[in-house]
């Protein structure tokens, strides 16, 4: 695993960008209108957390739920005439998918989207609600991939890459531009990487416009595949990760020659910090994010020294969270905060015990919130049971007054 933090790597001679400012620019009068301007707004809650001022762009609010939007839009509309009654290809499980279907129903353009079989369906059907043809085949992205490559040469077909392309990098940039046009104070960028197109041109757009700004781009610890490449690693990326946005292991050719020629600095953070910012920002913020669109944020809360006093701007580039995956963070941030007690206690099988602890609980001012009580099987002896206890408190103090009361008790607890 890679320390996190790392100074950047040395950047290569300069040479001819293949993304510039002039064309992020374009794009943005390109998009104009297809593309939701999303708003940047600053976070007090988040700011207090982080040691640092920020700014968050909602580009989670977009209409398939994150920025995959900008690049689709732009590459599709660069298409030739030919290109365009031809029709479309692209590959992803993901956002990427829902944004091309998008962008060429919009445009009139027949789709095509290869997915992996292990796509949850609820994709599948969001992906052909915007009139794509959605394929299913393989049993890795790679796979996927390869197949949709034979279909574009079989068929005539332009394949839209997510990352890997000047037309969708260049669309990507286009968040940067509206981030510093709203909150122009930023000095410091912050930017998740996948395969590297939204770091690229966000990154080639703002050290034309505003050399001043430092950039940063932000992995999480399973897939530090760009943090690898600069540094002259091999990639040895994999293990689950929520962030699965950015679980990417074939970064972009385009996107890492910029950024190797732009010098950019990349963080990887662990896992805890990315459900932490997720908590953070719905929490605090009232921001649904998932966990490549609160990866910006974990990088603050990761390294806050890296970052503190500053004025620091950081996309929420996408909201497309499953609800159960999205309760289980808060809850378990809840228990790290110490909101959340989870308790073990051994007590004596007699009338009136659980009444007496429930009644301590309460005394202390803690909510109950689920109860397992084992006589049978969990239990030493068959004079005591085992009391499991889930309980709802105000802070790490009153969560300590209440295990002092239930120890006042002779109850031998244990935090869980």
């Amino acid at each position: 695993m890679p320390p996190r933090g790392l100074a950047p790597a040395l950047a290569e001679p300069p040479a001819a960008a293949p993304v510039t400012l002039a064309e992020v620019r374009a794009a943005a009068e390109r998009i104009r209108g297809a593309v939701l301007r999303t708003p940047t707004l600053f976070s007090d809650a988040v700011s207090r957390v982080a040691g640092s001022r920020v700014w968050l762009k909602l580009d989670n609010l977009q209409p398939t739920g994150a920025f995959k939007e900008r690049g689709a839009a732009n590459r599709i509309a660069l298409l030739t005439p030919r290109e365009r009654a031809a029709g479309v290809i692209a590959m992803s499980a993901g956002n990427h998918a829902q944004a091309v279907a998008r962008h060429a129903s919009l445009a009139g353009i027949a789709a095509t989207i290869v997915m992996p079989r292990f796509t949850p369906a609820t994709k599948v059907v969001r992906t052909e609600g915007w009139g794509a043809r959605v394929v299913l085949h393989g049993e890795t992205l790679a796979e996927a991939a390869a197949h949709a490559h034979e279909l574009a040469l079989r068929d005539g077909l332009t394949f839209i890459h997510p990352y890997d392309d000047p037309g969708v990098i260049a669309g990507q940039g286009t968040l940067a531009l509206e981030m510093l046009e709203d909150a122009p104070e930023t000095d410091t960028l912050v930017i998740p990487v996948g395969g590297g197109g939204m770091l690229a041109g966000c990154a080639a757009a703002v050290r034309e416009l505003r050399p001043d700004v430092a950039i940063f781009g932000v992995e999480v610890e399973g897939y530090p595949a760009m943090w690898q490449r600069l540094h002259g690693l091999p990639v040895q990326v994999g293990g689950p990760t929520i962030a699965e946005g950015i679980a990417v292991r074939d970064i972009g050719e385009v996107p890492m020659a910029l950024i190797r020629r732009l010098g950019i600095e990349v963080l990887v953070v662990p896992e805890r910090a990315v459900e932490q910012a997720i908590a953070l920002l719905a929490e605090g913020a009232k921001v649904v994010a998932e966990g490549a669109g609160a990866a910006g944020l974990a990088a603050l809360l990761a390294f806050p020294e890296r970052f503190a006093g500053r004025a620091v701007g950081t996309p929420v580039c996408g909201g497309n969270i499953d609800a159960r995956i999205l309760a289980n963070v808060l809850l378990r941030q809840l228990l790290r905060d110490g909101r959340i007690l989870r308790l073990h206690l051994s007590i004596p099988d007699r009338p009136g015990v659980l009444a007496d602890i429930a009644a301590r609980v309460a005394a202390a001012g803690g909510n109950v919130i689920e109860v397992s009580h084992q006589r049978l099987f969990a239990a030493p002896s068959v004079q005591s049971a085992e009391l499991e206890l889930m309980i709802e408190v105000r802070d790490a103090a009153q969560g300590a007054a209440i295990i002092a009361a239930l120890e006042a008790g002779d109850y031998v607890v244990r935090r869980g």
